[in-house]
């Protein structure tokens, strides 16, 4: 059963404005220290960045029946897997969030997809429930 669906899109340029003027902080603010690592291996740090900030902002209209009122950007952290695909992770306020929402018997499953279409950035979040096996 699906608990929650989000989608954004961020504008590459938009965000290359936001680097430009504050460079680190901005990075520091929104990427979790893993998913820093992953920014400095990236040539296209723009559309990379762009992402992630879409995703965070997905996983926040997929949680919003719950109580986001300490949830912060590191709660929600994208790593590609060796495939090269994304995989969501939530942890602290968005995990208990998305914890609040899940029905007594189900585990919690959380989905992502990012797409990249210069100058644009778009990710969907689906946030769901599985019966307990």
């Amino acid at each position: 059963m699906i608990l929650g669906i989000g989608h954004d899109i961020c504008d590459q340029r938009r965000i290359a404005d936001i680097l430009a003027r504050f460079d680190t902080r901005f990075i520091n603010r929104i990427l979790t220290e893993q998913e820093q690592a992953e920014f400095a291996k990236r040539k296209q740090k723009e559309a990379y960045l762009a992402g992630r900030f879409a995703v965070k902002e997905a996983v926040y209209k997929a949680l919003s029946g719950a109580d986001q009122s300490n949830m912060r950007w590191h709660h929600a952290m994208t790593l590609n897997n060796a495939k090269g695909a994304p995989h969501l992770t939530l942890s602290d306020a968005c995990l208990a969030g998305a914890e609040a929402l899940l029905p007594a018997g189900y585990d919690l499953r959380v989905f992502v997809s990012i797409s990249d279409e210069p100058p644009y950035s778009a990710a969907f979040v689906v946030i769901s429930a599985e019966p307990l096996k």
